[in-house]
């Protein structure tokens, strides 16, 4: 018996007749080895394959099986957590319809849940249950007390696109959850991760079983040849240029009033091309540049007399517009339609046949273009996705650093780095998380009611991603909240929850660990529109949903806004942070900008942009030099760093700025630093900069000023300043990178 039959025998008949109705001829690779762990071990598994390979199933056909051969009565016995409630209502149905035989029950649980419905699982638990990082937090901390009879059974605990949280606030929540739960059940549930897009199996393997008694294996995924319909086109805004646009009998001509004709934008209109008819997602990088895309498409759609097909999938949504998009875009009897998105549809969500993905701009990661990209291409057709760049036409005078397409060469420096190199971002651990520590620190004592010092900070930092702050570190921030009001030192000199401290926790955002803002709901009549931060005046207007609304009463103390729609496009901005580039992406588009090589997979416009750059580079030297020399006292300098080692560069400049001769010291992203020096400064800088780095070294703590307070964490706000430049010094900045292109090479010498 082959190992494929032997696997196939363990699973009860209706899994099998669940396979036998997909058309499934035989296991997948990654079906044999989740089962191989499951059934043959009691370690925890991490598994990693391409988007829509089956990972889901793959975890979950042994896993039922297990507990048809071994039942659990009166017991949560498997707990699925995925970072999106939209995931988990997508996982809900597929998970339902695979237990309609089984006799196992699925709850879901999240804040759109309905109380009733968890109710009954609170009253009979069974099954399994997915939920959310925030929604467990809530009932470790309101519930302790009932946790060992709900999860007295548990055996299992997925955890789904994991990729999404390893190294995030969130994802140190989760290991921190899953640490206190272990502990109030006295056991060691087997944990189990999914992901398409893991950049190091090793260390994600390790962040997976922190806190665990058990080992984790990471079978390897298989290597298979890419088969990718990649197109990427550029364009610039609103030139005039016929050769630009899309075919002239597509194009919408508008008169204008002094005879002549106004194109529409010749970038959306190719992408409202590449897009319409067709069942697609729209990704950009932003809510903003979402909302502006829907907006423009529906406009694209309105001039030519087409119907309007778009839909919009974003955060700030409400459930009900995101849900409607996510039932069309899986509604088979739906032929055409064209959801714009930002990440809320990045992740594993089950939207049925695409037959093509399009990008503005290009995406952040590599990481993030993989799981982009994954979203076209099931059911055995190739996936597809389209880019399209948009810029300013540069000006006759500008600087060279701006002539260059960082966003061109960065997607096209992405596609290269997979294609090539198989790489994907490996995931960055912070060393310390003061934000989450305050956050664990206060949900811990509400769960608890009373604590000693020692008994808190034992128990904080007993959990694996607040170990590594240390004992002294804690105590700092232990005081702080007693001086602060947020924890209260009792006579009997135990510790409870503060005036403060209730004030957080009484709030259901406590919960989460991510930033959130004090949104106001918009309303149109009776239907929930979305959320925006800042409420216009009434009579303004606003963009959200990819429609203008004009706002006709607003309600402060409900945080309440009223509005009507009407025609138009606007842009909307909400606060967010871009992410991080690593310094093997800025490598590669280095590599591309100077290696002559050909794209196939360029347009006829992207191309020319890229020869047109390689020339101004090569003109510029760039391929020889780390410094080139703009004319004047200006300077600018190619790091070709990631971002923290950028950032860091950065600082070592401006602190040691006098020495070197430099000021005016400016950047943009983390592509290129300009500066002014006088004389022999600025030829001598990279000298002088190496001199100093072998003299001085390089300590980050250093490089952050007494004055700073740099806050970016939900509770940074409330942390001591000191603290926070520490935390800042060790996961914000980065040494080695910087040491290694600046001091131990040869100065100013090539990556």
């Amino acid at each position: 018996m082959t190992e494929a039959d032997r696997i196939f025998s363990r699973f009860p008949d209706f899994i099998r007749e669940y396979i036998y109705s997909r058309g499934w001829e035989e296991l997948r690779q990654i079906q044999l080895d989740a089962a191989r762990v499951i059934f043959e071990s009691e370690d925890n598994l991490l598994l990693s394959s391409s988007t829509a390979s089956g990972k889901t199933e793959a975890a979950f056909f042994p896993i039922i099986a297990d507990l048809c051969e071994r039942p659990v009565e009166g017991s949560i016995t498997v707990m699925y957590i995925a970072p999106l409630k939209s995931l988990i209502n997508d996982q809900f149905e597929r998970l339902d319809e695979l237990l309609d035989q089984s006799g196992i029950e699925v709850t879901h649980w999240h804040g759109d849940v309905s109380a009733s419905h968890k109710t009954r699982l609170l009253k009979a638990p069974s099954g399994i249950l997915q939920i959310t990082p925030e929604s467990l937090e809530s009932m470790l901390m309101n519930r302790s007390n009932d946790i060992p009879r709900l999860f007295a059974g548990l055996r299992y605990i997925v955890l789904d696109e994991i990729h999404a949280l390893i190294g995030s606030d969130r994802g140190n929540q989760v290991i921190c959850l899953l640490s206190r739960l272990s502990r109030l059940i006295a056991a060691d549930p087997r944990r189990i991760g999914l992901s398409a897009t893991v950049g190091d199996l090793g260390v994600a393997a390790d962040w997976l079983s922190a806190g665990s008694m058990r080992k984790t294996q990471a079978p390897i995924p298989p290597k298979t040849p890419l088969k990718w319909r990649l197109g990427l086109e550029h364009f610039y805004i609103q030139n005039p240029a016929e050769e630009q646009g899309p075919d002239p009998s597509l194009s919408t001509a508008e008169p204008r009033d002094k005879g002549g004709y106004a194109k529409l934008d010749p970038g959306y209109e190719f992408l409202y091309d590449a897009a319409y008819g067709r069942k697609a997602l729209v990704f950009s990088n932003s809510r903003e540049e979402t909302e502006y895309v829907t907006a423009t498409l529906r406009q694209i759609a309105k001039k030519r007399g087409d119907k309007d097909i778009f839909l919009i999938h974003h955060g700030n949504l409400s459930a009900s517009l995101r849900e409607d998009a996510e039932l069309k875009m899986k509604d088979s009897e739906v032929s055409a339609a064209v959801t714009c998105a930002t990440v809320t549809l990045e992740l594993g969500i089950d939207i049925g046949r695409l037959e093509r993905v399009a990008q503005m701009g290009a995406p952040t990661t590599v990481s993030g273009f993989l799981q982009r990209l994954g979203r076209s291409g099931r059911r055995g057709d190739p996936p597809e996705m389209i880019m399209v760049y948009r810029e300013d036409t540069p000006l006759p005078n500008a600087p060279l650093p701006q002539i260059i397409p960082w966003e061109l060469l960065r997607g096209i420096g992405i596609i290269e780095l997979y294609a090539s190199e198989r790489f994907i971002e490996p995931p960055h651990l912070r060393k310390m998380p003061l934000s989450l520590a305050f956050h664990q620190t206060l949900s811990i004592l509400a769960s608890s009611g009373e604590l000693t010092a020692k008994q808190l900070a034992e128990r904080v930092l007993s959990l694996p991603p607040l170990a590594p702050i240390g004992r002294e570190v804690y105590r700092s921030l232990l005081l702080s909240m007693i001086n602060d009001d947020y924890i209260e030192m009792t006579e009997e000199k135990s510790l409870i929850v503060g005036l403060k401290g209730e004030r957080l926790i009484g709030n259901f955002k406590f919960y989460a660990v991510f930033k959130d803002s004090e949104d106001f709901t918009v309303r149109c009549e009776s239907e929930e529109i979305g959320t925006i931060t800042t409420p216009p005046p009434v009579g303004d207007r606003f963009a959200l949903a990819g429609r203008v609304w004009e706002v006709l009463e607003v309600d402060v103390v409900r945080k309440l806004i009223f509005v009507k729609s009407v025609d138009g496009k606007m842009e909307i901005s909400w606060p967010g942070d871009s992410g991080e580039i690593h310094t093997k992406l800025l490598l590669a588009m280095r590599d591309v900008l100077f290696n002559g090589k050909h794209y196939a997979f360029l347009g006829e416009n992207a191309q020319a942009r890229l020869e047109n750059a390689r020339r101004v580079a090569k003109n510029a030297h760039m391929d020889e030099k780390l410094l080139v020399f703009l004319g004047g006292q200006s300077y600018v300098l190619f790091p070709w760093l990631g971002t923290r080692s950028f950032r860091t560069i950065r600082r070592v400049m401006q602190k040691y700025a006098g020495e070197l001769g430099i000021s005016d010291i400016q950047s943009e992203g983390c592509c290129y630093i300009t500066f002014k020096a006088k004389g022999d400064a600025g030829r001598n800088f990279l000298s002088a900069l190496s001199a100093i780095l072998e003299r001085d070294g390089l300590d980050t703590e250093r490089l952050v000023a007494d004055a700073e307070c740099p806050v970016f964490d939900k509770y940074d706000d409330v942390l001591p300043p000191e603290l926070l430049r520490l935390a800042y010094a060790k996961d914000r900045l980065r040494a080695d990178e910087v040491l290694e292109r600046f001091l131990y090479e040869n100065p100013g010498g090539m990556p």
